[in-house]
């Protein structure tokens, strides 16, 4: 499903700045649209965390449904 693979990107992208926020202390969305506090900013760093909890639904569903083994 296309919203699951963009959820997950986007849960990488989430986990790949809080990586370089705690390694670097670098924050690299902020630093592309401008700031912690812009409106662009603050877009992202909210869809980064709606795919994250849309993401804990993967760990719930039933991947082996409709499979033929």
């Amino acid at each position: 499903m296309i919203v699951d693979k963009i959820a997950l990107i986007l849960a990488i992208v989430g986990g790949l700045n809080w990586g370089s926020i705690g390694i670097f202390g670098f924050d690299l969305v902020a630093f592309l649209f401008g700031g912690s506090g812009s409106a662009f900013s603050r877009v992202v760093y909210t869809l980064v965390g709606l795919s994250a909890v849309w993401c804990i639904s993967l760990l719930f569903r039933d991947t082996t449904a409709g499979k033929q083994t």
